[in-house]
């Protein structure tokens, strides 16, 4: 038993095996005894049918009664032998005409048998007065004495011997029995725990996994085929595992290095400030400077809000409406377009707050889809930022149309940042185009931009939280290098996906959406 009242599966099947051993052997005893006894009576029948045929045939010479006692004569001498052979003669009516001395046979089995005279009639097992057991059998027998009536005779044989070895057979039997099973419960333990060996090898490895030993794997080489499904399962959870515990490391490392800056230049300029008396201007000028840091700093913890409640599925759709209130405020004036252009206000401000239900990690449905047409969308998006594109030389446009399902918020959202990212790379007099695209099973909406190409290396890990092409710029800009993770987070709700591509001074984004 384990800790728990749990029985281990050792015991299970160590106990299975010995029940199963146990009944098979108990099942070939009980036949090979039946079988042996079945043969001892048949050959005991055997010999008293020969004597009962000798009986009839001396009593059936027999013309008058001195012939008839004559014959009982020498038929006691021909039936008691070294077999143990005993022999009775009675009439009809149960007189004793004859009987071996010491053996009595019993009433009833006189009385049973038969009108008819059969070759032999059903065994009986008594004992007789002395104790010794007896197997015998009785027939009607006639003889050629005028006017006498058929005689019945029966002839038993002593089965003491018969008896005394099945008890030995027997003995013999259920002890080899209860030996087998004992030795079948030792071998099927020692089978089911070699055999379980390598599920023990599985526990100590994993015992020996930690956070700082993720990238350990069970070894497959000594696995049987039944536990090798299981030993890839849990292979490929620890790749699960030490791939996610890396991202959230390097996300933890890269929080902290996000935040030290911010709140750094606030405490410096805080005490620099305290430090000597200052006018009422020069503090006017430290708060409206603080409050750009507390501006990054907010849209910074409102984006991996965002990723955080995505990733658990948790976004609810009051979210999304309260996240358009900073759009509907740069619409209606309140957030200086002049300000974005110099870099104190982040284009991608445009889209936060925008949280929705989804769960970007594991696919699970949207609560609140409907049909999208990505052509307004886009035009709705480029129209707001066209007065930054004008004052910047930007060309805008788009190019095709199509219809998608999805969640509307969400899905502005991963296009705005898209288009705040390109219009923040492009530079003067370039030109950023929104194409949409049907493409097989999947639509395709490429924004693209002029500019920096940037280089390959960094392709793969573009849509990594806080990741950035060129550190040492990465002050420059407002952004919270969050913007690239939300888009993928949102795509992977819809159950799309995203890609980029960048060459000979074309970068292009690409949201690609599955055809339902």
């Amino acid at each position: 038993m384990t800790a728990g009242g749990r029985r281990s599966i050792t015991l299970r099947l160590t106990l299975l095996f010995a029940a199963m051993s146990s009944g098979v052997l108990l099942a070939l005893g009980i036949l090979i005894g039946n079988s042996v006894e079945s043969h001892f009576a048949a050959q005991d029948i055997d010999i008293m049918n020969g004597k009962l045929d000798l009986a009839r045939q001396e009593l059936g010479r027999a013309r008058n009664e001195d012939d008839l006692i004559g014959a009982l004569g020498q038929l006691d001498e021909a039936l008691v032998g070294p077999q143990g052979l005993a022999v009775v003669v009675a009439t009809r009516d149960g007189r004793l005409l004859f009987a071996t001395r010491g053996v009595d046979f019993p009433d009833a089995l006189l009385r049973e048998v038969p009108t008819t005279t059969p070759v032999s009639t059903t065994p009986r097992l008594w004992r007789a007065s002395s104790g010794r057991p007896y197997r015998g059998i009785v027939a009607r027998v006639a003889t050629a004495v005028p006017g006498a009536e058929t005689a019945t005779v029966g002839v038993a044989i002593d089965i003491e011997y018969h008896e005394h070895f099945m008890r030995s057979f027997r003995l013999t039997l259920w002890t080899f029995v209860v030996l087998a099973a004992v030795a079948t419960g030792l071998l099927g333990w020692v089978a089911v725990r070699r055999g379980l060996a390598p599920l023990n090898d599985i526990r100590d490895t994993a015992a020996g996994i930690t956070a700082t030993r993720l990238d350990a794997r069970l070894s497959l080489d000594a696995v049987p085929a039944e536990l090798a499904a299981l030993t890839d399962t849990l292979n490929a959870m620890l790749a699960r595992l030490e791939t996610s515990f890396r991202r959230l490391s390097d996300f933890s490392s890269d929080l902290a290095h996000e935040f030290r800056t911010p709140i750094s230049n606030l405490l410096t300029q805080t005490q620099v400030m305290l430090a000597h008396p200052r006018s009422a201007d020069d503090y006017r000028d430290v708060l409206a400077s603080n409050i750009e840091e507390y501006e990054r700093l907010s849209r910074m913890i409102a984006d991996m809000l965002f990723l955080a409640k995505a990733e658990e599925g948790q976004h609810s759709l009051a979210k999304a409406e309260e996240g358009q209130h900073s759009l509907a405020k740069a619409e209606e004036g309140q957030h200086s377009l002049a300000k974005a252009e110099e870099g104190q206000h982040s284009l991608a401000k445009a889209g936060e707050g925008q949280e929705v239900t989804a769960n970007a990690e594991d696919g699970r449905r949207l609560p609140t889809t409907e049909a999208v047409a990505l052509g307004a969308l886009a035009d709705a998006l480029l129209e707001y930022y066209r007065p930054l594109a004008d004052d910047r030389q930007i060309g805008l446009e788009r190019h095709g149309d199509a219809t998608v399902t999805g969640e509307p918020l969400m899905l502005r959202r991963a296009l705005a940042n898209l288009l705040s990212n390109a219009l923040r790379h492009t530079p003067a007099s370039g030109r950023v185009s929104v194409r949409i695209d049907r493409r097989d099973d999947t639509v395709v909406i490429d924004v693209e931009n002029t500019g920096e190409t940037i280089p390959a290396i960094h392709l793969p890990r573009l849509f990594d939280r806080f990741y950035r092409v060129d550190a040492a710029r990465q002050r420059q800009s407002e952004g919270t290098g969050l913007g690239l993770a939300i888009v993928r987070s949102i795509m992977q709700a819809h159950g799309g996906d995203v890609a980029v591509r960048s060459a000979d001074g074309i970068t292009v984004f690409s949201l690609i959406f599955p055809v339902r």
